[in-house]
């Protein structure tokens, strides 16, 4: 069966909010299942994928693709629950998706795999909110290939599991998709000056992911930022767009003029 308009999808980490933001947009085109460390709404599994063991790996079973979300996903998460959980699961997750004869994983990599090239000009403009002298047009934008500079282990566990993914993909045949997710909060608006250039919204989020488990079969790596189509954004789209067919339809900048009647 090939990956395009795959439906069975196993979503790991689902009982969080990108999880619970994907039930939401996912479920009518495609056949869920959930894996998660505790109880909740959309979480068909418990189990902690972090350990490895069966009753995890068996989840994976006639599965077209993972969505792998299992991390503990603060970016102040410290370099021993890094270790022990987040890379620990990323490593699961790939190995248990190679065994089961999954097609593709989805991992959900983050923004801070790049976080910090905003310690830099104009970027550290840009997530303060001063636009002086800056042309949203003419921003030099960060793409997948530009080096790394993740700014927390949590960063670095990310940038690891792209790698991870790499090799899943070129050594034994998985097609991988990395997605460095901007940032997706419960209030699906901007609540600071930097998530005016750096937020997805739930819909732009659910759109991206299912571009993913659509995209063609022959698609076997790539790294896309997860990024919502906002004036100030300094993640490139070029790829996502062309190579996945991702068109975000949402501008955080919608809500800057409520934002200062609230204040």
């Amino acid at each position: 069966m090939g990956v395009v308009g795959a439906r069975r999808v196993l979503i790991t980490g689902a009982g969080g909010l990108i999880g619970n933001v994907l039930r939401t947009g996912l479920s009518p085109h495609h056949e869920l299942r959930g894996l998660d460390v505790r109880r909740g709404d959309g979480v068909d599994v418990v189990a902690d994928l972090a350990k490895g063991r069966r009753r995890a790996r068996l989840a994976f079973r006639d599965q077209d693709a993972v969505i792998d979300l299992a991390a503990d996903a603060s970016v102040s998460t410290p370099w021993p629950r890094v270790l022990r959980n987040n890379l620990a699961a990323t490593v699961n997750c790939f190995e248990a998706a190679r065994a089961a004869g999954v097609e593709r994983v989805i991992f959900a990599s983050s923004n801070h795999v790049m976080g910090l090239y905003e310690s830099e000009e104009p970027y550290a403009r840009l997530v303060r909110g001063d636009y002086d002298d800056l042309d949203p047009g003419r921003l030099p934008m960060l793409t997948a290939t530009h080096p790394i500079k993740p700014d927390s282990p949590y960063g670095v566990g990310k940038a690891f599991g792209e790698a991870v993914g790499r090799y899943y993909s070129d050594g034994h045949g998985l097609s991988v998709i990395c997605l460095r997710i901007g940032t997706c909060n419960r209030a699906d608006r901007p609540e600071n000056e930097r998530e005016y250039a750096t937020l997805i919204t739930h819909a732009d989020l659910a759109r991206l992911v299912d571009c993913c488990l659509r995209a063609p079969a022959s698609l076997r790596y790539g790294v896309y930022y997860g990024v919502s189509a906002n004036t100030w954004r300094f993640w490139d789209l070029t790829a996502a767009r062309e190579e996945i067919g991702y068109e975000p339809q949402d501008d955080a900048e919608v809500w800057r003029a409520s934002a200062s009647a609230e204040r």
